[in-house]
């Protein structure tokens, strides 16, 4: 039991730290030559499923956390310059857009997970539930996004589009990237974890 929570705890502090990695530097993005996929929500989304939904909401705080250091300016990458022009109108409207798709990451991750693994097993559950995890990211921040334009009196018609193009090609791109690569990650914690005859 004790080897559990030592175990589980040191996950955690490993992924949170890969999060402010991810986040706050560029090497959370995968260059596709005609945009940049992040890979910023994989960490959140491995926990979830990996040590269980309440290691993952922490982890999407700390993601949420991040974010808002990113809009602030705090991070090695420039901020988004939509986010920023939310800020700018309304702090609070953009501190909730940065916090809430990411704690229901970990929510919907770890239903669809559950979902598929009694439908049809472990290894569709994963790459599944990790693809709808960062599909929820995407869409939540973007409608978000496109709801407190509007409620910060901020005219939407000039973004609108913009908001769908990442919606579709970025959205897209990283679901698909965190499809591919929760697989291998969770296959080598398993094996990680059999060897230190974790139960």
């Amino acid at each position: 039991m004790k080897s559990t929570k030592t175990r589980n705890l040191t996950l955690s502090a490993i992924l949170a730290a890969f999060i402010f990695l991810f986040g706050l530097t560029p090497l959370g993005l995968i260059p596709l030559g005609f945009i940049n996929v992040t890979i910023l929500v994989l960490p959140v989304i491995i926990g979830t499923l990996s040590l269980g939904l309440g290691h993952g909401l922490v982890l999407g705080f700390f993601f949420g956390l991040v974010s808002l250091m990113s809009v602030l300016g705090l991070s090695m990458t420039p901020p988004s310059a939509l986010a920023g022009t939310l800020l700018a109108a309304s702090p609070v409207l953009a501190i909730v857009m940065c916090f809430l798709p990411r704690l229901l990451v970990p929510v919907f991750a770890h239903l669809a997970y559950n979902l598929m693994e009694r439908l049809a097993g472990r290894r569709v559950a994963i790459p599944v539930s990790a693809a709808i995890g960062s599909l929820t990211n995407t869409v939540f921040y973007l409608g978000l996004m496109y709801l407190f334009y509007q409620f910060a009196a901020l005219d939407v018609t000039k973004v609108v589009n913009l908001i769908l193009g990442v919606a579709f090609i970025a959205g897209a791109s990283e679901a698909a990237v965190s499809a591919i690569l929760s697989f291998p990650i969770m296959m080598a914690l398993d094996k990680l974890q059999k060897r230190q005859g974790t139960p």
